[in-house]
């Protein structure tokens, strides 16, 4: 469960995919208009919801807080800080010490507000299923084909068979092959493009088990996986909101590396000293 000094929209975000449809309004009426319930009543809410007043305090219950009334606590924090934030821009004279301190504190904020979605339980299904796995593949475009070429880098190490191309039909020809004994890792910051959903659907025709990381709890990626992972990252005037989530999966997938490697204690540490034993050695 939550606790109350975090966030609530990003709480709101990660528990999307398991709410029924009459949380889903609530969910997205909150979402649209986080300025409005801080000024209203739970009777207000209800009644343009349509739902009864229980209904709510129910929901607000089940994204971690004791009532309405701390979640609005919660949620008007997060909005004075979200607007601190956009507030904290970089000007044309900020020094390049001044311009590191911002980006690195973008960095932290986004992490931070990750670790606030991660749910334990889908980590520890995602770590299951990867060291559960004959095979695992990970697919990615553009920027997040960066990430999962780096999470091909990482999970190698572990002594688990893994694939990464960032070639989209030589993805599709790869998803074709895979297997239910296999499992496949889909990177997307929106959860929405085109060459991934297609390359899922293939994927799903297998029976492999699929995990996904992303920004969007209601994107089709996030809603057509078997365990899906987010992030949270905002846009700032100097980057985009794409770029931002990178830092945030790069961190996700050292989180399941590092509970892999735990995981598999002697055979992952066996690997682990091949490995450097292979790229270590000097070779004619």
């Amino acid at each position: 469960m939550m606790k109350e000094h975090q966030h609530c929209l990003a709480s709101i975000r990660s528990h999307y995919p398991q709410f029924s449809e009459t949380e889903k309004k609530i969910a997205d009426y909150i979402l649209e208009n986080p300025t409005q319930i801080i000024h209203s009543t739970i009777n207000s809410l209800a009644e343009d919801l349509g739902v009864a007043d229980s209904t709510v305090f129910r929901f607000c219950k089940r994204i971690g807080f004791k009532g309405y009334q701390a979640m609005k606590i919660a949620l008007a924090s997060e909005i004075v800080t979200g607007l601190k934030d956009i507030h904290e821009r970089v000007d044309e004279g900020d020094t390049p010490q001044t311009i590191a301190s911002k980006v690195f504190r973008s960095n932290i904020k986004t992490i931070e507000d990750t670790l606030m979605v991660v749910d334990e339980s889908r980590l520890q299904e995602a770590v299951d299923a990867l060291t559960g796995a004959e095979s695992i593949e990970f697919f990615g475009s553009g920027g997040s084909g960066v990430v999962a070429l780096d999470a091909y880098h990482k999970l190698i190490r572990t002594g688990l068979r893994v694939r990464a191309t960032s070639d989209s039909h030589i993805q599709l020809m790869t998803a074709s092959q895979m297997t239910d004994t296999d499992c496949a890792v889909f990177i997307s910051h929106s959860g929405s493009t085109k060459d991934i959903l297609q390359t899922l659907e293939v994927v799903k025709e297998t029976g492999a088990k699929t995990i996904c990381i992303t920004n969007f709890a209601k994107s089709p990626l996030s809603q057509g996986v078997d365990i899906p992972l987010y992030t949270v990252s905002e846009e700032t005037d100097y980057r985009s909101e794409a770029l931002s989530s990178r830092i945030a999966q790069l961190t996700l997938i050292d989180t399941l590396y590092v509970n892999i490697m735990m995981k598999r204690e002697a055979t992952g540490q066996d690997a682990l000293k091949k490995m450097r034993k292979a790229i270590s050695l000097k070779r004619i």
